[in-house]
């Protein structure tokens, strides 16, 4: 297919904020997927979500790879997480062919609500880096909170990075900072697992996907250079605005 200038360069903006936004508290989906859609509404679904994918990947795996550099990576957690985000990424999405999606949003709402107001309720929430757990009880935490954000990426999607983020605080003990560099690596997890259905199935468009990565790449670095610089209080007032965000799409969508 012909892709126009004007449309190549509003998506290449879109990628760059996307990763930006992506790299520090996830949320990237919000701005690229509807951009993507609108630009080229008469491609198919499958690939536009693959195209997505590849570029979203690329500039999520760069902010883990720059996080795993400068911050301590808490491996015991974030390697069991993201290997059962892996496999249950492919499951939920083998679970779209016979649920319905739209089921889900009243729950994400509330749940995405709740995350807010616990957030700005607790301001010391994601302060401190605290990890909770060791051992067999790290193991199998991080194996529940990576499955079950597996499969909700593979079949819904939506706020992901947010999820992970706000999870690895509350129930692991970490700040917002060592949460934003594990989810990172979880989500390459996740997308890796799309992508190996996408890919082979040729439901992607190679050029646009390679442009739109190096966006998103550009855009991970900045974001990454603004987390590490400035800490877990930079990343929470994003995670905040992006849940929030989140809240307002899922109403919309909802109502």
């Amino acid at each position: 297919m012909t892709i126009e200038l004007t449309q190549l360069a509003l998506l290449t903006v879109a990628s760059l904020f996307a990763g930006f936004v992506d790299s520090v508290v996830g949320g990237g989906g919000l701005i690229q997927i509807p951009a993507i859609f609108s630009v080229l509404p008469k491609e198919m679904p499958a690939t536009l979500f693959g195209t997505n994918k590849i570029a979203s990947v690329v500039g999520t795996a760069n902010a883990a790879v720059r996080f795993a550099r400068r911050v301590r990576m808490p491996w015991g957690t974030t390697l069991p997480a993201a290997v059962a985000a892996f496999g249950c990424s492919y499951l939920g999405a083998i679970a779209v062919a016979w649920l319905p999606r739209d089921m889900l949003r009243p729950m994400i709402l509330v749940l995405l609500v709740g995350a807010a107001a616990y957030t700005f309720w607790r301001k010391d929430f994601g302060a401190i880096h605290r990890p909770q757990h060791a051992g067999r009880r790290e193991f199998f935490y991080a194996l529940a909170v990576g499955g079950v954000i597996g499969f909700y990426d593979g079949f819904f999607g939506p706020g992901t990075g947010s999820f992970l983020i706000f999870l690895f605080i509350r129930f692991f003990g970490f700040d917002f900072l060592h949460a934003s560099a594990a989810a990172k690596v979880v989500n390459v997890a996740t997308n890796v697992a799309a992508i190996g259905y996408f890919v082979p199935n040729g439901y992607y468009l190679p050029l646009l996907a390679a442009i739109m990565a190096t966006a998103n790449i550009c855009g991970s670095f900045i974001g990454t250079s603004l987390a590490l610089r400035h800490g877990s209080g930079f990343v929470r007032k994003l995670f905040l605005f992006v849940v929030c965000a989140l809240i307002v799409k899922f109403a919309w969508d909802t109502l």
